[in-house]
């Protein structure tokens, strides 16, 4: 038996966090088994990827190491933790995935589509989410909601506003082309209404 596959995507400040843990509570009150992880990350060497990613050190990496440095960690992820689960007949839940890489490297740092394109065949083979839902708001109203949060922001959370709605931009673009997996969800409502609108679509999965 085979498991399914859900990704959370969404920029900064939409509340995946919060999210993430709602779905997983719903899934499992469905009497399913739930592996909860993220992108980058996941597993002890993705956790060091993910680490180099974020640090203020590296501010001058090239786009292209930061997407071989995510598909590094992504090749780890599914061979360690995503495959095994999904075999094993369990629902893997990652609060990121390859679409994320599209949106931050491809729309934000303006990598070719077809260049990720090229890993994400190479390394995932034909294996994609069975569902993704977007958390989708406003850049300022995410930006504002990221700010209130305690500790420094990471290299990526300190780009500017237009690489932001670059990267919203390109996640919209993708639920407009893959309506079948995809479904947006209007994150710039109260917490009750998102979750509300979550349910929702995972009794459509369930």
């Amino acid at each position: 038996m085979s498991g399914r596959f859900i990704t959370l995507e969404g920029g900064e400040g939409v509340g995946k966090s919060s999210n993430l843990e709602f779905i997983r509570h719903y899934l499992e009150a469905a009497g399913q088994t739930v592996i909860v992880t993220r992108e980058p990350g996941g597993t002890a060497l993705g956790e060091q990827v993910r680490a180099l990613l974020l640090d203020h050190r590296f501010d001058g990496m090239s786009a292209d190491a930061e997407l071989l440095l995510m598909f590094a960690a992504r090749a780890e992820h599914l061979a360690q933790v995503i495959r095994p689960a999904l075999a094993a007949g369990e629902w893997v839940l990652c609060d990121r995935f390859t679409d994320a890489t599209y949106a931050y490297q491809g729309g934000g740092r303006g990598i070719a589509a077809r260049r990720i394109a090229a890993l994400e065949s190479w390394v995932q083979g034909e294996l994609r989410p069975d569902l993704t839902l977007l958390l989708d708001a406003p850049v300022a109203v995410g930006m504002a909601r990221a700010g209130r949060r305690e500790g420094d922001a990471d290299r990526f959370e300190r780009e500017h506003m237009a690489f932001f709605e670059r990267v919203r931009q390109t996640y919209l673009d993708l639920a407009r082309r893959f309506p079948e997996r995809y479904r947006v969800i209007d994150a710039s409502q109260a917490l009750a209404t998102v979750q509300e609108q979550l349910g929702h679509q995972l009794d459509e999965l369930l």
